[in-house]
C-alpha cells in the first residue's frame, strides 16, 4: 500500500493538461483562462463626472458664492459640444463627459439655480473632486486577467468593460463515469430482491461538474468481461475513465483484469487509507489500440466520495492548470481520538465554533463506509495520519472541508 500523498501525486502526473477553446463571455463563469486578456479600450475613455451637478471652470470659483451662467446640458451617453467659457457652466449628470473648457464639478447639493437664470455656487469643490479621469480604471493594452485564473462574476464584468466578447479558456476535462456491479439499479428503476440503488455515479458526476469538469455517465456495467468491455469502450475520446467498484481482488472485481490488461496497465491499486484502500490508477485498454487514463474508486459509497475529494478533485484542478495540492485546515477535536494504525484515516465530522470562536470538529460515532447519510451531514473530514498517537479532546487535528 502506498501513502495517500504519493498516490495523489502519481495520479496528477499521469493525467493530461487541457487544451484551449474559445467561449463567449456569457459562458465563461467558473472557467480557467488559457491566455492573458488585454484591454481593448481605456476605461473611462474620457474624463467623466462622478456626480450629478454642474461642470464649470475651477478658476471661476475663487470667490464664493460664485455666479455662473448655464449654457447647456450633458447626460450619460451624450455630451455638450460647445466650449464652456469664463463664468459659464453646463448641467451635467453622472457618467457624462466633461465639456471642453471645464475642469470642475459642483455637485447639485452645493448650488442653486436662481429666478434670474444664473447658478449660485455656495461651496466650491477641491481641484479634481468629483471627476473620474480617463484611464482611472485601466488603459487600452493593459493585461488585466492572467492565464490560469478561474473566472468569477467580477472577472467577467471586467472583461466586458475591456470590450472583450470572447475568452480562451481551458477545455473542461471530459470524465467518463462507469459504475460496476450486478447488485446495482438506477434510481427509479425496478429493483431486484438482491439489488441496491446506485448512488456513487450520481455523487461523483455532481462532484465533477462542480469542479469544472464535464461528466459523462456511462451507466452500470454488469459483472461480466463482455459487458465491462462494451460499456468502457464508450469512454473513447474522454480524458479520464472513472470506474466505481470492481477495483479489489474478489472474483467479481474485473477492472484490474479486463481494463488493466491483466495488471500491465496499472500503476498502483492499493493505498494506505481508510476508507478507500482499493483505489486503482493506470491506463485502461479499450480495444482497437485505444487507451485512456483510468482511476478506479472503491464501490462503497462513502469510500468513493472520500476518494473523490482526495484524488478526483486534485486531478481535475491539475488538468485545468490550477493549484491542486490539498489544503488542510486545523480544528480542535471535540472528543478523545484513539491512536491510529498504518492507514491514513478520514473521519466524517460536524464543524462548529466554541465560545472563543475556534473551530471544533466533532467526529460521528459510526464511520461505516456504507453510511451516506453521515457523509451528507458532515462538514469536514478529520484526518488522522498513519500511526498517529492517541489525541485528547481540545487538541488540534487537521481537517479537510467538504462544503
Amino acid at each position: 500500500m502506498i501513502p495517500v500523498a504519493e498516490a495523489r501525486a502519481r495520479i496528477v502526473a499521469g493525467l493530461p493538461r487541457m487544451p484551449a477553446e474559445t467561449v463567449a463571455l456569457s459562458n465563461a463563469v467558473g472557467r480557467v483562462l488559457a491566455e492573458d486578456v488585454t484591454a481593448r479600450r481605456t476605461q473611462p475613455p474620457f474624463d467623466v463626472s462622478a456626480m450629478d451637478g454642474w461642470a464649470c471652470r475651477q478658476a471661476d470659483l475663487g470667490t464664493i458664492p460664485a455666479k455662473l451662467k448655464p449654457v447647456g446640458k450633458a447626460a450619460a451617453g451624450g455630451r455638450h459640444d460647445g466650449i464652456v467659457g469664463t463664468r459659464e457652466c453646463v448641467r451635467i449628470f453622472t457618467g457624462a463627459p466633461l465639456p471642453a473648457g471645464t475642469d470642475a464639478i459642483v455637485i447639485q447639493e452645493d448650488a442653486d439655480l436662481g429666478a434670474d437664470g444664473l447658478l449660485s455656487v455656495r461651496e466650491a469643490p477641491k481641484p479634481g473632486q468629483w471627476i473620474r479621469r480617463a484611464g482611472l480604471d485601466f488603459s487600452e493594452g493593459q493585461v488585466l486577467l492572467k492565464a490560469g485564473r478561474q473566472l468569477g462574476p467580477a472577472d467577467l464584468a471586467l472583461a466586458a468593460a475591456m470590450n472583450v466578447p470572447w475568452l480562451a479558456v481551458c477545455r473542461k476535462p471530459r470524465i467518463a463515469v462507469l459504475a460496476t456491479g450486478d447488485e446495482l439499479a438506477r434510481p427509479g428503476e425496478p429493483i431486484g430482491p438482491n439489488q441496491i440503488v446506485s448512488s456513487n455515479n450520481i455523487g461523483l458526476c455532481a462532484l465533477i461538474e462542480m469542479q469544472g469538469g464535464k461528466a459523462i455517465d456511462l451507466g452500470i456495467a454488469r459483472d461480466t468481461e463482455t459487458d465491462l468491455h462494451a460499456k468502457a469502450a464508450a469512454a473513447a475520446g474522454c480524458d479520464l475513465l472513472l470506474t466505481l467498484g470492481g477495483a479489489s481482488v474478489g472474483e467479481h472485481d474485473l477492472i484490474h483484469k479486463v481494463l488493466g490488461d491483466g495488471g500491465t496497465g496499472i500503476d498502483f491499486w492499493r493505498i494506505a487509507m481508510r476508507p478507500g484502500k482499493p483505489l486503482m490508477f493506470g491506463r485502461a485498454h479499450l480495444g482497437n489500440g485505444q487507451s485512456i487514463a483510468l482511476l478506479g474508486l472503491p464501490g462503497n459509497p462513502v469510500s468513493a466520495m472520500v476518494c473523490g475529494h482526495n484524488f478526483l478533485v486534485p486531478a481535475l484542478r491539475a488538468m485545468l492548470g490550477l493549484e491542486w495540492q490539498v489544503r488542510f485546515e486545523t480544528a480542535l477535536a471535540a472528543h478523545d481520538l484513539p491512536e491510529n494504525d498504518r492507514r491514513e484515516d478520514y473521519l466524517r465530522a460536524r464543524l462548529s465554533l466554541n465560545a472563543a470562536g475556534q473551530p471544533v470538529a466533532d467526529a460521528f460515532g459510526k464511520q461505516d463506509s456504507s453510511m451516506l447519510r453521515l457523509l451528507s451531514d458532515a462538514d469536514v473530514l478529520i484526518v488522522r495520519p498513519p500511526l498517529a498517537p492517541a489525541l485528547r479532546a481540545g487538541e488540534a487535528v487537521p481537517i479537510l472541508r467538504l462544503r
